[in-house]
């Protein structure tokens, strides 16, 4: 059985030797830098739909992308 989530829990990790802050609450899930205020966060429902997937590739299209030269 499985305990429906009506709170927030947060939980703390390292990646690449630097702590983070993970929430997790009914609303999605956000990860924030420890001591940070704002962090990327994710719904729920944009994960189901694949709107974080589709995000995530534009941002790895962007990044690729040879910057223009203004010559």
């Amino acid at each position: 059985m499985t305990t429906r989530l009506d709170k927030s829990l947060k939980r703390e990790i390292e990646i690449d030797g630097k702590p983070y802050t993970v929430a997790i609450d009914p609303e999605g899930i956000k990860i924030t830098a420890k001591g940070a205020r704002k962090g990327q966060a994710l719904t729920w429902r944009d994960l189901l739909s694949g709107s974080a997937e589709l995000r995530r590739d534009l941002s790895s299209s962007i990044d690729a992308a040879p910057e223009e030269s203004s010559e």
